[in-house]
């Protein structure tokens, strides 16, 4: 699947060898964030999500955005809970959510609409039988919230200093 998102970027599935390009992309990310001051990703530093990060884009979900070829956002959806999903959102019984992890814009990228862009690609051209799309983000980022906040989802509790959101999807 590949399609335009805003003013010439792409958005495609990622494959097996680009992990390496995904997982350094993000490390980038997690240190422009540390640099802001917000707590948040250092555990990607010190690869605490590589295997995992392996395992979404063996599974064909992990997304990359690219623009003229160059890396400018990735970011995963799993139809099944992992057990940070579980740990913050519970244990879901009826199955009825995306989740959305690692959503990340490269700093070269940011301030120009790409992230909210990724998050209207996912309504509009994501097909599920999902009914809510779920993520969380630290609690000490009122930025982050913010954004979130602004693109239509709905904070619906906190764990362990998580804030959980959720954003019904267009079926």
């Amino acid at each position: 699947m590949q399609a335009n998102i805003l003013d010439g970027y792409q958005v495609r599935t990622a494959s097996e060898g680009e992990c390496v390009q995904i997982i350094d992309m993000l490390k980038e990310v997690a240190i422009w964030i540390r640099s802001q001051g917000i707590d948040q990703w250092q555990y990607l530093l010190e690869g605490g999500e590589d295997d995992e990060i392996k395992e979404s884009v063996s599974k064909g979900n992990t997304y990359l955005v690219t623009k003229d070829d160059e890396l400018a956002a990735t970011f995963t959806l799993s139809s099944v809970q992992n057990d940070w999903d579980k740990h913050i959102f519970g244990e879901e019984a009826n199955h009825d959510s995306l989740y959305l992890h690692r959503l990340a814009v490269k700093s070269k990228f940011m301030k120009t609409g790409l992230g909210a862009a990724v998050l209207k690609w996912i309504d509009e051209e994501i097909t599920t039988d999902k009914q809510y799309l779920k993520l969380d983000c630290v609690e000490s980022n009122p930025k982050l919230k913010a954004f979130y906040k602004n693109n239509g989802f709905e904070r619906i509790g906190v764990t362990d200093g998580h804030c959980k959101y959720q954003k019904s999807l267009r079926n």
